[in-house]
């Protein structure tokens, strides 16, 4: 018989999802996400997409900073390499996209692992600027290695291919991005469940006191820049997949800022904080193109929305870390606790 919250079985201590109305609920939503693009237009099929990659990216920077503490302003950068990656090998190689992909991973931990090495000397506001210093040498190299990223032009390249049909539409191209995103994230749900995972968490919290326990800083950090990195250069080939064009202008620094957002706004050192970050904030674009679009603005639309969005992007993180600084995720877990104890709750 359980008690409380004891486990009978060391299976069951390590499962991810332990009671059968949690069981039920992901194979609900397990059954949307499948049934969704057969009924979904065309624009709901490349918000999916687009929500897919962004979760994708933004649970690597979670790594980083919501588990590790490590703060970063690069997670774009990663991206750019990842995506260049995929876009040389498709054009040069032809080799297949499952291999592009791992290697668009595996170029953009080698970026993140370089990037990480101050980390040991330098954390918070340092550490953010030397990330955002990676990021204007990134773009630097892709602007002007003209032989290689095509210069300020870019790389177009043509879509991936499975079984010899293209993945030409966001429809063939959702049954790719969303599988591997999935798996990204069962990946890092189950890594928090290992002696890395709790070594990184342990950095986040007290450095000092882990060093004095025996966990290798520079070691643990590097690997955890090394992992998000991995993520943010999947994603980054998922995305130059999707929209087929990959340029220097493609992964500004906003859109680390972005990713910084995503994850305060859901909720750092989260899984399910990195996956409703990602979506308010890819949502809320969608929303002010509205708003703005109800304005009578005619041809200046897209001189305003740009630094609306920014500002819009400044007062989230603002605005979440003064009033819920534990994020949407924190806000999901107090509805659940109310309608757990409903109608008991006093």
């Amino acid at each position: 018989m359980r008690i409380g919250t004891a486990k009978e079985t060391y299976a069951a201590d390590e499962a991810l999802f332990d009671t059968a109305t949690q069981r039920f609920w992901l194979a609900v939503l397990g059954a949307v996400l499948v049934a969704f693009p057969f009924v979904a237009s065309q624009y709901w099929l490349y918000l999916a997409c687009l929500v897919a990659i962004n979760v994708a990216s933004a649970t690597g920077l979670n790594i980083l900073t919501g588990y590790t503490g490590l703060v970063s302003l690069g997670q774009a950068a990663f991206m750019g390499l990842g995506a260049y990656t995929v876009a040389i090998l498709e054009l040069r190689l032809g080799s297949p996209f499952l291999l592009n992909l791992l290697a668009a991973g595996g170029v953009a931990m080698l970026g993140g692992v370089l990037v990480g090495i101050p980390s040991l000397r330098v954390k918070g506001l340092y550490l953010a600027i030397s990330t955002i210093a990676a990021s204007f040498i990134l773009h630097f190299v892709f602007a002007n290695w003209k032989p290689v990223t095509g210069g300020t032009a870019g790389l177009s390249l043509p879509p991936a291919r499975l079984f010899g049909i293209p993945l030409d539409t966001s429809f063939r191209l959702y049954w790719l991005i969303l599988p591997v995103t999935i798996l990204m994230l069962a990946g890092a749900a189950n890594l928090f469940r290992t002696r890395i995972g709790r070594a990184f968490i342990a950095i986040r919290d007290r450095d000092i006191s882990a060093e004095v326990l025996g966990i290798p800083l520079l070691r643990y950090k590097l690997l955890s820049f090394a992992l998000s990195s991995f993520y943010a250069g999947v994603a980054g080939g998922l995305w130059a997949y999707f929209f087929r064009v990959v340029t220097p202008e493609s992964f500004p620094l906003v859109m680390s800022i972005f990713f910084l957002a995503a994850i305060i706004v859901g909720g750092m050192g989260s899984i399910l904080g990195g996956i409703l970050g990602a979506v308010f904030m890819t949502m809320v674009p969608e929303v002010l193109k509205l708003v703005v679009g109800w304005l009578p603005l005619g041809e200046n639309l897209g001189v305003v929305l740009s630094p609306v969005r920014t500002i819009v992007f400044g007062a989230l993180i603002v605005g979440f870390l003064i009033f819920e600084p534990h994020g949407l995720a924190e806000m999901w877990r107090r509805t659940r606790r109310f309608f757990h104890l409903w109608p008991f709750r006093t």
